[in-house]
């Protein structure tokens, strides 16, 4: 809610600007007594927070607004002081030695390996230092020219490609919680072996020390924060160092030249106040399950002439889409219902509409504002907020398809394309043999890899009874060989021999039936080309604005097959397409889409699912997106009353 209050444009020239960004400040999920670390995501967000409120560090921007939990306040972390000691603010053309920065990079808590896939590790070669900080979405990799650093680049850890070049980057420590920790063992150590003071323990802060003087404190309903901070107390061990007891809390709150205010609930025990902000539910007759689409168009009407009646009683009406869909569907049904005739001023009357995501709308007398969402206009949202993807590359980035060992486990049947059906027997490391080398699809027994290279051991059936069941050994570098071995019923397969030709045969065979089938999909695709099959029209207005009205942005391969699964539907041939991806890419969009339209072309469509609960799933789904629209959905299950699918199946065209 935030975020999208701030992104609003100034009523005024002459107003401030306002902060440009929000923080989350979230609290570990841990005990700080807990021998196990916070999540690095967790540690991540707190430091972005910590370095984006340092002055030296954020480039002048001002200072972000800091949302956090009672619980967050109560963890200590790094002083001001200390933080801005060990964050470090690189630049292009910077002077400095790669040495003096990789040694400073690991008392920071950077891990060195060979390469850089998480974060919080650093990886040399040469002169290019990469290092993948935990203030940062993308690694960074920087390239020297003697002791010159001549480029930053961001790039993708799943494949190591360089992307686009930055002037900048704000390195930070690589832990919190874990490193203080130690901190705190060596100073104990120290002073218990006289050698530092032991009046003088590393000192820790908290979230407060790192605001500006002048910042402003909210504190939402003060009683429910202090006993949740009370209890937060009674589960951290007695004088644990990383508690901030909350009345020191109040105390920070308290200082001289910081604003605090205090907010409850509905202007509780405020005699006269009443209370400043009303919901809408007394004027919004629509709820998420709306009834038939007439009575629906029916509620849907009386809200739009409730948002008319305020805006001629003088009420400013702002309403919040959650995309530019969304918003030009809402300006469409104004303009629909007649409500833009002109007000007292000569001009027409209509809300304000701004993209944004709120959770829910409200009602302010004494300001005279209405604020309004989309998901309240339409029932279809409960909520919907853009996500933060916690690494951005898991959904920009396709990794080479390496075999994953640990589906792998002992005993399992696997295949390998030259040998065939074997027994997966574990992974070996082998010494190498001078006299023998290494074949390419793999090394029999006594035939080892070079040191060093880890294999796949795979048992074979032996050539007569008397003879020792042989093992392949298949190195790493050659996993793509191997798969592991799915077949139909339970039945064990026979193991292949190697050297015989079994296995050759059966892949004879197979390819033969492949042949086959491929011509008889010839035969059946050209009788098919010959067909005439229902040409869709074009996309129309509701097509694009339904599709505008998707909260998240299109994958490149999302977009694609949807243009190609239109694309068919407009050709006057018989469609023939599949759409295939894992859980979550997004083909049920996909799907979406092309029923709507079907749809929008006068045709039925019905969605054929394997199990109850995923038509259950898939109708709430269709039901949500095409909730703006005249358009019905129903459910055929075993969860449905036999009346209900009786009259279902009538009312069929």
């Amino acid at each position: 809610d935030l975020q999208t209050w701030l992104a609003r444009p100034a009523p005024t020239p002459e107003a401030p600007p306002l902060p440009g960004t929000v923080q989350f400040f979230p609290a570990w999920e841990i005990l700080p007594q807990d021998s196990k670390l916070p999540h690095a995501d967790v540690i991540s967000e707190r430091l972005e927070t910590l370095v984006a409120l340092r002055p030296g560090l954020r480039d002048g921007a001002p200072a972000p607004v800091v949302v956090a939990n009672v619980v967050a306040l109560l963890q200590k972390t790094y002083p001001p002081e200390a933080l801005q000691s060990r964050a470090r603010r690189l630049s292009r053309r910077d002077t400095l030695d790669m040495l003096d920065l990789v040694e400073w990079l690991e008392e920071q808590g950077y891990e060195p390996e060979a390469q850089v896939n998480h974060k919080g590790e650093i990886a040399m070669r040469g002169g290019i230092l990469d290092i993948y900080p935990l203030t940062a979405p993308w690694p960074v990799r920087l390239e020297f020219f003697g002791d010159q650093l001549e480029s930053l680049r961001h790039f993708d850890p799943g494949t190591q490609v360089s992307r686009e070049n930055i002037e900048s980057i704000t390195l930070a420590p690589a832990g919190e919680l874990g490193v203080l920790k130690r901190e705190q063992a060596t100073a104990a150590a120290a002073a218990a072996a006289g050698a530092g003071d032991p009046s003088l323990p590393p000192v820790l802060g908290s979230l407060l020390d790192h605001l500006p003087p002048d910042a402003m404190v909210l504190l939402c309903r003060p009683q429910s924060l202090e006993d949740h901070a009370r209890h937060y107390e009674q589960q951290v061990a007695t004088g644990d160092p990383f508690l901030l007891p909350w009345d020191e809390l109040c105390a920070k709150l308290a200082s001289p030249g910081r604003a605090l205010l205090h907010l409850a609930e509905e202007g509780a025990g405020e005699a006269g106040a009443g209370d400043l902000f009303d919901s809408l539910e007394a004027h919004r007759p629509i709820t998420s399950a709306a009834p038939e689409p007439a009575v629906a168009e029916a509620q849907r009407r009386e809200f739009f002439g409730q948002l008319h009646r305020w805006l001629r009683q003088g009420y400013a009406v702002h309403v919040f889409c959650n995309n530019a869909g969304e918003r030009q569907r809402f300006e469409e049904i104004w303009n629909d219902y007649g409500l833009a005739e002109p007000g007292a001023t000569g001009k027409p009357l209509r809300p304000s509409t701004q993209l944004g995501a709120l959770a829910r709308g409200f009602l302010a007398e004494q300001a005279r504002t209405v604020v309004v969402t989309d998901a309240e206009i339409f029932g279809r949202y409960k909520v919907q907020r853009p996500r933060r993807l916690k690494s951005p590359h898991a959904a920009a980035t396709r990794s080479a398809l390496d075999i994953d060992f640990t589906e792998f486990e002992e005993g399992d049947y696997v295949v390998h394309v030259q040998h065939g059906i074997g027994r997966f027997r574990g992974l070996k490391q082998l010494e190498p043999t001078p006299e023998k080398g290494r074949g390419r699809a793999g090394s029999r027994e006594g035939e080892a890899p070079p040191q060093g290279e880890e294999c796949l051991v795979i048992e074979y059936a032996p050539g007569d009874e008397n003879q020792k069941a042989p093992l392949l050994y298949v190195p790493v570098s050659e996993s793509h060989l191997v798969s592991k071995y799915v077949g139909t019923g339970k039945a064990r397969p026979p193991l292949n021999t190697l050297g015989g030709n079994r296995w050759a045969k059966a892949k004879a065979k197979a390819e033969e039936a492949v042949r086959d089938l491929a011509a008889e999909l010839l035969s059946l695709q050209a009788a098919r080309e010959i067909e005439s099959g229902h040409d869709f029209p074009a996309d129309n207005t509701w097509q694009r604005e339904f599709e505008g009205s998707f909260l998240y942005e299109e994958t490149p391969d999302q977009m694609k097959a949807i243009v190609e699964t239109k694309r068919d539907m407009e050709r006057p041939k018989p469609m023939d397409r599949l759409i295939c991806g894992d859980v979550g890419y997004g083909k049920t969009e996909v799907a979406i889409r092309a029923a709507f339209k079907a749809v929008m072309g006068g045709k039925q469509v019905a969605l054929l699912v394997p199990t109850t609960v995923l038509a259950q799933q898939h109708y709430n789904t269709f039901r949500e997106r095409m909730a703006d629209y005249p358009v019905r959905v129903e459910l055929l299950s075993r969860f449905r009353k036999p009346k209900e699918v009786r009259r279902v199946i009538e009312q069929l065209a």
